[in-house]
Formats: structure tokens, sequence, C-alpha cells
């Protein structure tokens, strides 16, 4: 069972969050907050695997929220709500160790992925956010087409393994999942990621996703490997007169 704190300022949205999520057998809503020093004492006292924070809230914010949860509940993951208008505060959090990224206007669908993502060790940018962070930092620092050369410089500096490792993180895909996806052990995938997170200059997760969707190399999707054509029922190779199966010619 995931246990889930939910903290925003406005009760409807936090009844609207936690209907949601109640739809998921697997998620259990244990605390509301509706400000950012009550959303630090529930985490400290019920230890949620994930926190559920407005990125703005009275008091104290959900930034500084989740700065604190995360210094003192370390095992307490952190997913950002937000909404079109807070870019900047997006990328602070991003800096201070937030794991998602949601935006109010999405899909409930988004929510429990999110939630269960993060859960799991990924981390999770709804592509509404990844959209616009990457616009948001572009605009501050030069075109996006040369964020986006940039971008796929530093992807470049990767093996082709780590590559598909980070498409695959940036799509919100757990250790343990990404393992599955590419047959791999999920220690080697641990380690992949601590590469990937050094060779690219980042410090978390998220960061690396940012880099990812920025490189246009994982809009929302894992990329998939080219497709091996073999000859089927439907395309039938060509088989002169008399032919017998016999050795290929290479």
């Amino acid at each position: 069972m995931i246990r889930v704190l939910v903290a925003d300022d406005e009760p409807m949205v936090r009844a609207g969050v936690r209907a949601i999520l109640s739809t998921d057998p697997a998620i259990d809503v244990v605390a509301e907050a509706a400000c950012g020093d009550e959303a630090v004492d529930l985490a400290r006292t019920h230890r949620p695997h994930v926190a559920v924070l407005d990125i703005r809230m009275p008091a104290r914010d959900g930034i500084e929220a989740a700065a604190e949860i995360r210094r003192t509940v370390p095992g307490t993951a952190v997913v950002m709500l937000t909404t079109f208008g807070a870019d900047d505060y997006i990328l602070r959090a991003l800096s201070l160790g937030a794991m998602g990224f949601l935006v109010k206007s999405g899909e409930p669908e988004e929510l429990i992925a999110g939630v269960r993502a993060v859960a799991d060790g990924a981390a999770y940018l709804s592509p509404k956010v990844a959209a616009r962070v990457v616009a948001h930092l572009a605009a501050g620092a030069g075109s996006l087409a040369g964020r986006r050369a940039a971008a796929r410089g530093r992807v470049d500096t990767l093996t082709a393994r780590e590559r598909e490792v980070l498409a695959h993180l940036a799509a919100g895909l757990s250790n343990r999942r990404i393992g599955r996806r590419l047959q791999m052990a999920e220690g080697t995938v641990k380690a992949h990621v601590s590469s990937i997170l050094t060779r690219l200059g980042v410090d978390n997760r998220a960061a690396a996703a940012v880099v990812a969707h920025e490189a246009a190399l994982a809009p929302g999707h894992p990329s998939p490997r080219p497709p091996t054509h073999r000859p089927g029922p439907e395309h039938p190779s060509p088989r002169p007169p008399g032919h017998r199966p016999g050795p290929e010619h290479p």
C-alpha cells in the first residue's frame, strides 16, 4: 500500500486529489494539510511514502515544505502540484530534489501514475510540465534550438546503453521497470543511472529527465528499438520456381 500525504490550501483541491487517488486500491491517503508547516508536521508523524504538495501555499510554500520533508523524512518522495504560471517555482523544486511534477489541469490518470512512479523510486514529469520547463529554460538562456543542441551534446557523451536507460528514466520508469524492459539486473540499471547523473552533471533523476526532454530523447515515452523485419505470411518473400531452402548469402 502506498501511503500518501496531500497538502493544498484549497479544501476543494484536496478533496479532488483524495477522490482521484482513492480510485486506486493500492493508494491510501493517510493525511491532509492546508499549509506547508502542517505538511511538514504530518510528514514527520505519518512518514508517508509520497507527499503531494501544492507548490504555492501560505505560511510555508510547497517548495520550502518539500525541502524540509526531504531533509527530515528522507524516505518520503515529493510530488509537486503546479499551475502554468509557476515555472520559477518548478525549477526551484527541481533543484531541491522533488521527484514528480504535475499540473492541476492534467488528467486524473497522471496523478495516479505520478504517485506510483515516485513511490517506486522513479522521476515523473507530466508532458505539460516538461514542455513548460524546457520552454522556460530556453527563454532564460538562449533559443530553444540552442538549448536542444546543447542538451543533445550532453546526451551524446553517454554510451548507447545509457541513452536507452535515460529515455526510459525520462518516461517515468523506476530502476526495476527499466531492468524488466531492457532485460538487465536492477543493480546494473542503478549503476547506469549513477553514471548518467555524473556525465550529465545533474543531481537527481528529475533533472536528468529534463535534459532528456530538452534533447527530445524522450518526449513522453521510451524510444522503442527499431523493429527487426522478418518475412511473414502478410509479406512473403518471393521464391523462384523450384526453390529449396539452403544456406543464405550474407
